[in-house]
């Protein structure tokens, strides 16, 4: 029997990532930004964007940093790594609001993303956005399983950390997510 190990894939602002290997994670971390993760369930393949506005002024259709061009970007990727367009199921993740006094562009990121999905006929079968903490998403693109890390931004929140003795002497305190 063989061990299985992850890969993780490192998602950054303004890009997108196709997967059907079953060792590879995607991750990324979000603030006011989305990432939808797409997947297909039957042809275990999947993948993640992270966008940082809606719509962009241009013609460039290949920026990613805006979500209609990394909608599409994405949906496209996926068709051609042998994807049935009609069994995608998305994720979606982030939108939250990050300054407190300037436009909410999380929320028009997220309403964005709904939107689309709804004009592309794909279900959003989960979602964690809104809110004002930054999120660190793991997506297993074969699976479409996703985990998410909620990051406050205020260190009063952070629990103390114990000293580097005490800490090999206890199994049961290490959480991954």
């Amino acid at each position: 029997m063989t061990e299985m190990r992850e890969r993780l894939v490192n998602v950054i602002q303004g890009d997108f990532m196709i997967s059907d290997d079953p060792e590879v994670v995607l991750t990324t971390v979000l603030g006011s930004c989305i990432a939808v993760c797409l997947y297909d369930p039957e042809k275990q393949v999947g993948g993640m964007n992270h966008f940082l506005l809606p719509e962009g002024e241009g013609s460039d259709t290949s920026d990613v940093r805006y979500g209609a061009n990394a909608m599409e970007l994405l949906i496209n990727g996926l068709l051609k790594a042998g994807a049935d367009r009609d069994l995608l199921e998305a994720k979606i993740f982030g939108g939250a609001k990050m300054m407190g006094n300037l436009r909410n562009i999380g929320e028009s990121n997220a309403v964005f993303a709904h939107q689309f999905l709804r004009d592309e006929s794909i279900p959003c079968i989960a979602e964690s956005v809104g809110g004002t903490a930054a999120r660190r998403i793991r997506f297993w693109p074969t699976t479409g399983l996703v985990r998410q890390l909620t990051v406050q931004g205020k260190l009063d929140q952070v629990a103390p950390a114990r000293p580097i003795q005490d800490r090999a002497k206890t199994k049961d305190d290490i959480v991954l997510f």
